[in-house]
């Protein structure tokens, strides 16, 4: 890995860049992570106008957070095991369809969360 001899303040600015890589290639690459972006960007300010409570905001908008963030495991996912071989093999195809339901799972999750504080 690139620039493991970094240390201190230096290795936090390199993290930083590596992190702004993988959100600029998950946009890039990944259409399912634009939509759920835009669904974070629409949702925010409902959660803001909407929520009662402090409490009821942040999980709003957390359960919104936690699809972007599952959303950016399973594209890492897909593009390590797409770098192994793209011809079809079962464990490939598992990894991915696990990945595909912690997503589902976690929109799941966000629409549990948002029906139960507005409902």
């Amino acid at each position: 890995m690139a620039y493991q001899e970094a240390r201190g303040i230096k290795r936090l600015i390199n993290a930083c860049f590596f992190s702004a890589a993988g959100y600029k290639a998950t946009w890039q690459h990944e259409e399912a992570f634009r939509l759920e972006v835009m669904l974070f960007v629409v949702t925010t300010p409902l959660a803001i106008w909407l929520g009662q409570t402090t409490v009821e905001k942040l999980l709003l908008i957390g359960s919104m957070v936690l699809v972007l963030l599952v959303e950016l495991l399973n594209s890492a996912i897909e593009a390590a095991v797409d770098r192994i071989g793209l011809e079809h093999h079962e464990l490939s195809g598992r990894a991915k369809d696990i990945g595909s339901a912690a997503v589902m799972t976690s929109l799941a999750w966000a629409a549990i969360t948002w029906t139960l504080i507005l409902f």
